[in-house]
């Protein structure tokens, strides 16, 4: 084997570049998996879909898809603290679209989510009919995020060696794939089980097309950075998928982010956790922010930025859950913390490492130091901690919401779509203890900023309404069009099929 090509297969194992299909079938692949070979080797597909299934757990950590997601956007951001959580500026450089391709975030989500499509593929080409739709749909979810995130898809025919290099879907041509591989399989897949949305359902799957079909007109956009044209017929099918979502939302809005929020009936896709046993990195959701001497402590890290969180009222329960539950716990509400921090109880002030009050101030600056250097920065609690096991919680991730489906339903309705809004707006704002939005698309995007904040939607809902490359706080000026998609990492570049996005 040349040497080119030696190089080429490594680093084609290692990041993971595969697609529709899998390898050729005399091929040794990763792990030692030996896919029908001559010998007799089987593939045990139960426990590759267990892999597929464990690979959303990568959605739950504070880095790859989620900081690709929130942090890029006007949420999120993490600051150099002194000497601490500078990590080479890749947080900063997310916050301020000043990224390269050797960002490790860019890369760590790019193999995160190709070897969990490779996952799927193994399953798809050796697994039984009941693993298969399964797979085929964790394989479509997977295909989203990296259709969204990076604008093209790599993926491998039937038959194709390792050391061949994968062909490469457009960004529309990838779009279509997905398109047609739901509505394919959304009639097998199994209803969903009341307590337990981790399994692939017919409801995640109307959402996950309802998606698509909202970001159809960005997808297949000539510049990925817009203009955007929003079909009619596109938009009538993200009512008709979300219309055939069989759901209701949830009494109280923190039913969806306890720890036994597997009950909550609003869940329409999650990643599950075990209280204690198997789980992902869920904890970051109140860890990543948090001081050290808080309970539970944290990594004293990202925040929110104040122009974000001036968006809501304070008194939004959707940010401010202070039930005596929580504070006899854990001393503050969950949701956006700001202001003096207490000791469970809520009564004893906290303090900071250097005996200075624990007061989280609004004012930020990317790199911080001196009296403000614990305390810079509004912090945030999307989950309630599992007070029963706070390094191994059971409460699940949850990927998808019925009211984020319904919010899609209203924006597709008023950029063209047959159907009507309806109550949508208020249904949405009764849990909140607010007056509803109005039921405009301005009005609409302000409500998913309230709503799904720190979900993994905002820079999707951003690029889509126009706003993700304009001037904000912390970035005081427009960025240039490429930050519309993040870059293909550097050592995928191998594969000669992978073109770098535009300006990269």
């Amino acid at each position: 084997m040349k040497r080119n090509n030696i190089i080429k297969s490594i680093l084609f194992a290692s990041t993971i570049v595969l697609g529709v299909s899998c390898t050729n079938l005399d091929e040794e692949v990763l792990d030692g998996v030996v896919i029908n070979n001559t010998a007799g080797g089987t593939v045990n597909t139960a426990s590759l879909l267990t892999n597929a299934y464990n690979g959303l757990r990568g959605f739950q950590d504070q880095d790859k898809m989620f900081a690709l997601d929130e942090m890029s956007s006007d949420a999120l951001v993490g600051p150099t603290r002194g000497g601490d959580w500078d990590d080479n500026a890749k947080w900063r450089q997310l916050h301020t679209h000043t990224w390269a391709p050797d960002n490790n975030e860019i890369r760590g989500a790019w193999n995160s989510l190709l070897s969990n499509v490779y996952n799927c593929n193994l399953v798809v080409e050796n697994g039984t009919a009941t693993e298969v739709v399964q797979a085929r749909f964790l394989r479509a979810f997977y295909y989203y995020n990296v259709v969204d995130l990076y604008g093209q898809a790599p993926y491998r025919e039937a038959g194709s060696a390792l050391t061949d290099d994968p062909k490469v879907w457009t960004r529309q041509e990838a779009t279509a794939f997905i398109i047609s591989e739901l509505e394919a399989i959304v009639g097998s897949l199994p209803a969903r089980v009341a307590g337990d949305a981790s399994i692939a359902n017919k409801d995640a799957a109307h959402f996950l097309l309802a998606k698509i079909y909202l970001n159809k007109g960005v997808f297949n956009a000539a510049d990925a950075a817009g203009p955007y044209v929003f079909d009619a017929a596109d938009m009538t099918k993200v009512v008709s998928h979300v219309d055939a979502i069989s759901s209701s939302l949830a009494a109280d809005y923190w039913d969806n982010f306890k720890p036994d929020n597997n009950t909550s009936p609003e869940i329409l896709f999650s990643s599950k956790n075990l209280r204690g046993g198997a789980g992902g990195g869920i904890q970051s959701r109140w860890r990543m922010g948090m001081h050290y001497n808080q309970t539970p402590d944290g990594w004293n890290g990202f925040a929110t930025v104040a122009e974000y969180y001036n968006k809501f009222n304070p008194n939004d329960r959707r940010i401010k859950n202070a039930d005596p539950a929580i504070i006899a716990a854990f001393g503050n509400n969950v949701g956006f913390q700001i202001g003096q921090m207490y000791k469970p109880g809520g009564v004893t002030p906290l303090q900071d490492r250097n005996g200075h009050p624990l007061v989280y101030t609004a004012a930020l600056t990317l790199i911080t130091g001196g009296a403000t250097l614990e305390t810079a920065g509004i912090r945030s609690q999307k989950y309630i901690p599992d007070a029963t096991n706070l390094g191994t919680p059971e409460n699940d991730y949850e990927l998808m919401r019925y009211s984020d489906a319904l919010l899609m339903k209203a924006e597709a309705v008023l950029r063209g779509g047959a159907g009507t809004v309806g109550t949508i707006m208020t249904d949405i704002a009764a849990r909140s203890g607010q007056a509803a939005s109005p039921a405009t698309l301005d009005g609409i995007y302000l409500e998913r900023g309230k709503e799904l904040w720190y979900e993994g939607w905002r820079r999707n809902d951003m690029i889509r309404f126009g706003k993700f490359l304009a001037a904000r706080e912390l970035k005081p000026y427009v960025s240039d069009n490429r930050y519309a998609l993040y870059p293909i990492p550097a050592d995928a570049l191998f594969n000669a099929n992978l073109k770098q996005n535009p300006g990269y």
